[in-house]
């Protein structure tokens, strides 16, 4: 019986010396690699959405009547705007309307010693924009549609208004500056056309005015 039990524990050493090396050898044949974190992924950012903002800067341009030449124009103008664009790569395809109340105006006296005056109270535009991302900063050109009010007056006349359709041009950037939230800053060059403003504003028909202005304007857009 002694013998016996003295057998049974040198076979159980020798298969804990065994599985030991073995072990020793399965590790040295494959030795572990260290633990490495993944890096976390940075998906690249994406303007296609839609959006809402306000806008508000000011403008500057030239007004002509036929009969009292050419007045120049000024004022500031704030609104909103809302649009949508699309993504593909790095080139965004976008649309964008604004509606903006307006105070660009101005008086001539060249050939009218009372003073004939031009003033634009409202302004709107429908435009298309390209633009070309780089990441979070989105340079665009943009043209389309404008709508506004040409408001002609003479002292001692009724004056007169009308609205026109015209066109609109420009270029901006945009920058996404934190979270769903991204400033922008454009140039426009705005031209609504004229109207005639005949026995409304004097003695002379007809009497076309016209108006055309540039813009500058800052906004901020909320992107959903």
């Amino acid at each position: 019986m002694k013998r016996m039990i003295l057998a049974g524990l040198g076979m159980l050493a020798f298969g804990a010396i065994a599985g030991s090396a073995k072990a020793a050898d399965v590790t040295a044949r494959y030795p572990q690699q260290p633990y490495v974190k993944a890096p976390l992924y940075d998906q690249p950012f994406s303007w296609t959405g839609f959006y809402l903002g306000l806008n508000g800067g000011g403008g500057w341009g030239r007004s002509t009547w036929d009969r009292a030449g050419d007045a120049d124009l000024s004022g500031g103008v704030i609104g909103g705007t809302a649009g949508f664009n699309w993504q593909m790569g790095q080139v965004v395809f976008g649309i964008e309307g604004d509606t903006d109340w307006s105070g660009v105006s101005g008086t001539t006296t060249t050939l009218c010693a009372v003073g004939c005056a031009t003033r634009n109270d409202w302004l709107g535009t429908v435009r298309g924009r390209l633009g070309y991302s780089f990441d979070r900063f989105l340079p665009f050109i943009t043209g389309g549609l404008a709508a506004g009010d040409i408001r002609a007056t003479t002292p001692g006349f009724a004056g007169a208004s009308q609205n026109n359709l015209g066109w609109a041009i420009g270029a901006g950037v945009e920058a996404a500056i934190a979270g769903h939230w991204s400033a922008k800053a454009e140039y426009l060059h705005v031209d609504l056309g004229n109207f005639n403003c005949a026995l409304s504003c004097g003695l002379v028909t007809p009497d076309n005015v016209s108006f055309g202005a540039n813009l500058l304007r800052g906004g901020v857009n909320y992107r959903f």
